[in-house]
């Protein structure tokens, strides 16, 4: 319906003098039309099935009728040798054109001729070009599509899509008989080829369908997927759609509904992102996340829009994974294996050539148990392969046997148990019965959280993916080769007394996610009524509870507060009790922080939880009743530091005359390291006027980690210093994790700030990087008074579309108040707070600077006057001001 008020009036032939006829301004215009049409009718409704056939049926028309702007074999009386085809390839030859695909298109040629034709195929090229059409050709003769089909399976794959557009029609046949699988490419080979493309395209998104910003075509359950299965397909039994796969029997009815409804559901998604991103883009960034979900009548709830919009999209990717892996193992079993050797194992199950299946095809039916013993016998038995088709699909098929009484059993609870327990890869069976729909099944709290996402930079899996993936890093920590990274976990791992109690805890941590209320205490509720079920003793369940209802204490602590304070480490134990429940909420917090998001998981984190485990497993040793005083403590520390600096060549008189100037809080909140490191510093450089800055990278002890770089700076106290010093590091593009600020009694700072590169990494021994560091900090300090608050970094595209509330919580303390300040993270924001600070006559004593997603969560110990900030019409408007004084900041580093 489109073309016709366009090409009815004949837009004319190379006969036609092109002074009478300019067909550009017909062809753009037509195009133009069309795809305005094409997007006001999606919009309203229209099927994206309905619009990509259309789209491809009118570029056909625009194509044909450019075509045939030209005259092709001239050479009447020698036609057989200069003979050409015009043919779509790629998924415009699978008719398949979203608003922006590209449109891949092969010149064929009889012999290789290309003289013959090459004027023409010059003008024909880039008339499209010169109409707005995105156009990628070839030019091959018949036999050049035979050896390079031959040699390269991409070039088959798309050659096996081929579809005449203009030009003769016999060639296209003889191509396909030169690419058949007779001639070149068996389906034993293809299989194998397209197999090996999968898992590296697979690869590249960590095997996973939930990847943050997932890619619509490639992603695991992404459009590719589909079409490497058709392609297989299509190699060995020369089908062509899914209904012929339903046809044929390959695919069960309901297998064949749920791939296409997957499938439409992907073209829709693909269409609409096209649109808004308003060029080919398959990537479903947050931005287009948002967009869509309003284009496609999502709403927010109890869930948002956008995230009710990413768990359709998650569950079904799941499925077609799902599909997809079945038909794989299937085509191998029809395509690579040869003559069958059966091992049984029971009356149920049994191997063939390493893969289990069913000794008869009522199993299930007749001993539903079984439904949970065949991952039983998978997670004990590390010479399994995997499990055949057949029997894949009676396991998805039976999985409505699980009910109340199947959940109750406890032949089967029994079962579940002993899975936990089982010695080899928990998190593959795990994973498999989540696929095969038995896990949601038999853990319906597990079921609800499926596909489920947080609409954040923090979590970077659904609710349901980071849950296996904590299971997975829980036996990681298992294997010799995770020592390095893992130590005390993988030493604590093979102590503790139940490893399945962990296991739990890992799977139950998150189970309330999305419920209203406080999802770790509604988590005991839940993991309460599963050990219940699963008949655990009494000392288990009230374990397994501990650690579900604080599985975030540990991290919280670690990260936020002063961890080098005995009295912070005396509170943490309190809670703890016992080396027992330390071991386990160390274990989970590691593996829960590395499945949230790995680039968390860097070595200044590592070394605070370190730290918190090891100062709070040595109290728990020596006891808590023999806590030492604060005096006491200070001697001891003071000890300490006096013996490592004589090794310095700094004598203890040396040493006290420099102290004198400190107050006890100075020795009492900080590492007996870093005294020893800035009392040198003071010593060597004495207290002038010009700021003294050094720098050095901190590892752990009895290890090689890269640990953080530390920057201290001396010099004579002035207003703005703190604020100078952070906006000249956010300038280095040095994120600032922890800050000590230390007023001394002679009117000096000194100040310690513990950094790392935006990698998460310290700066390393590199001279120009140090001797710039130092340089851009003594031109900030040079006019403390005057900071340059402007940063020179941008804000990433991700961090732009989180635009959340500034929040601001103030505790007061006896000589100190604790400020924690939420934020989105943008550049610039740490030395905005600082001068807000400034403006208000507040001073900072320490700050716990974290970073998580798109957001920051800092923690200030400030006063006022050298005291806590108790006067509340103070507190209210320091609150007002940062949330004001942040939320501009942001709303400015958006734009």
């Amino acid at each position: 319906m489109y073309l016709v008020n366009y090409f009815a009036v004949g837009v004319g032939s190379m006969n036609e003098s092109s002074e009478k006829k300019n067909p550009l301004l017909l062809y753009k215009t037509a195009i133009s039309d069309f795809n305005k049409s094409a997007e006001k009718a999606f919009r309203q409704g229209t099927t994206a099935n309905q619009l990509i056939s259309d789209r491809s049926s009118f570029i056909d028309s625009i194509i044909k009728s450019a075509w045939g702007r030209f005259h092709w074999n001239e050479n009447l009386t020698n036609w057989r040798k200069t003979r050409i085809s015009l043919l779509a390839v790629g998924g415009y030859g699978r008719a398949e054109l979203h608003p922006h695909s590209d449109i891949d298109l092969l010149i064929l040629l009889e012999r290789s001729n290309y003289g013959v034709h090459r004027e023409n195929i010059q003008s024909f090229v880039t008339l499209l070009w010169d109409i707005g059409l995105e156009v990628g050709h070839s030019v091959r003769s018949l036999k050049e599509c035979r050896s390079q089909a031959s040699a390269d399976v991409t070039v088959l794959t798309a050659l096996m899509e081929a579809r005449t557009i203009a030009g003769d029609d016999e060639l296209p046949y003889k191509m396909v008989r030169q690419i058949g699988p007779k001639k070149i490419w068996s389906p034993k080979n293809f299989y194998r080829a397209k197999l090996e493309e999968q898992k590296a395209r697979h690869k590249k998104f960590n095997h996973t369908e939930y990847s943050l910003e997932p890619n619509i075509k490639s992603s695991p359950g992404g459009l590719r997927d589909i079409q490497t299965l058709l392609w297989i397909a299509k190699r060995i039994f020369g089908t062509h759609t899914v209904g012929d796969l339903v046809e044929k029997q390959v695919l069960t009815k309901s297998e064949g509904a749920t791939l296409i409804q997957g499938r439409d559901l992907l073209w829709k998604i693909r269409f609409g992102l096209h649109l808004v991103a308003k060029k080919e883009d398959d990537r479903l960034f947050f931005e287009h996340q948002q967009a869509l979900s309003i284009m496609f009548g999502y709403r927010d709830s109890e869930q948002l829009a956008v995230e009710q919009f990413m768990q359709d999209y998650y569950r079904t990717a799941l499925e077609i994974n799902y599909i997809n892996g079945l038909l794989l193992r299937n085509f191998e079993e029809l395509t690579v294996e040869q003559a069958s050797k059966i091992t049984p194992i029971n009356n149920r199950f049994q191997l063939r050539n390493d893969f289990l299946e069913v000794t008869r095809d009522t199993v299930f039916l007749d001993e539903p148990a079984a439904l949970m013993e065949i991952f039983v016998i998978l997670g004990n038995r590390e010479d399994i392969y995997w499990v055949r088709s057949a029997t894949i699909r009676l396991i998805r098929k039976h999985a409505s046997l699980i009910d109340e009484n199947f959940r109750n059993s406890k032949e089967v609870t029994n079962l579940f148990l002993e899975l936990l327990r089982s010695k080899y890869h928990l998190f593959t069976q795990l994973r498999r019965m989540e696929r095969y729909g038995i896990l949601g099944a038999y853990l319906p709290e597990f079921g609800r959280i499926i596909g489920q996402m947080q609409f954040d930079l923090f979590h970077i899996y659904t609710v349901d993916a980071h849950t296996l993936q904590v299971v997975r890093n829980m036996r990681r920590f298992r294997y010799k080769n995770q020592e390095q990274q893992f130590p005390i976990a993988a030493h604590i791992h093979h102590q503790l007394p139940k490893a399945e109690l962990l296991y739990i805890a890992g799977l139950y941590h998150d189970i309330a996610k999305g419920l209203r209320g406080d999802h770790s205490k509604l988590g005991v509720i839940i993991v309460r009524q599963f050990c219940e079920r699963h008949r655990l003793g009494t000392w288990d369940t009230n374990l397994v509870c501990w650690l579900v209802e604080n599985h975030l204490m540990m991290s919280t602590i670690a990260q936020r507060k002063d961890i080098q304070n005995p009295s912070v480490i005396r509170e943490f134990a309190l809670k703890v009790q016992d080396q027992i429940r330390l071991d386990y909420l160390y274990s989970l917090t590691v593996a829960d922080i590395n499945a949230t998001n790995p680039s968390l998981w860097n070595s200044w984190r590592a070394s605070l939880m370190r730290q918190l485990y090891l100062e709070t497993r040595k109290l728990l040793r020596t006891g808590l009743e023999k806590y030492a005083d604060r005096n006491d403590y200070l001697s001891q520390v003071k000890a300490h530091a006096l013996e490592r600096l004589q090794e310095h060549q700094i004598t203890p008189d040396e040493a006290l005359e420099i102290w004198q100037s400190l107050e006890d809080d100075y020795f009492l909140k900080d590492s007996i390291s870093n005294i020893v490191w800035q009392t040198i510093i003071m010593k060597e450089y004495g207290l002038s006027n010009r700021p003294v800055v050094a720098i050095r990278d901190v590892t752990q002890r009895r290890r090689n980690d890269e640990g953080a770089t530390q920057i201290c700076v001396y010099m004579k106290n002035a207003p703005r210093i703190f604020a100078s010093i952070v906006a000249a590091l956010d300038a280095l593009a040095l994120n600032v994790v922890d800050a000590k600020i230390v007023s001394s009694k002679n009117a000096a700072v000194l100040d310690t700030f513990t950094v790392l590169d935006l990698n998460g990494a310290p700066v390393g021994n590199k001279p120009f990087r140090t001797e710039r560091i130092k340089s851009k900090l003594l031109k900030y300090l040079s006019t403390p008074s005057q900071p340059n608050l402007s940063s020179g970094r941008r804000t990433s595209r991700a961090l732009r579309h989180f635009m959340l509330k500034t929040e601001v919580t103030i505790i007061d303390n006896v000589d100190h108040s604790i400020l924690n300040v939420i934020a989105p993270d943008r550049p610039g924001l740490l030395a905005k707070i600082a001068d807000i600070f400034v403006e208000m006559n507040i001073t900072i004593i320490n700050a716990r600077i974290t970073t998580l997603g798109e957001r920051v969560e800092d923690v200030f110990e400030v006063s006022k006057n050298g005291k806590s900030i108790t006067e509340s019409s103070i507190n209210q408007r320091l609150k007002e001001k940062i949330c004001e004084e942040l939320d501009l900041h942001v709303a400015r580093a958006g734009t």
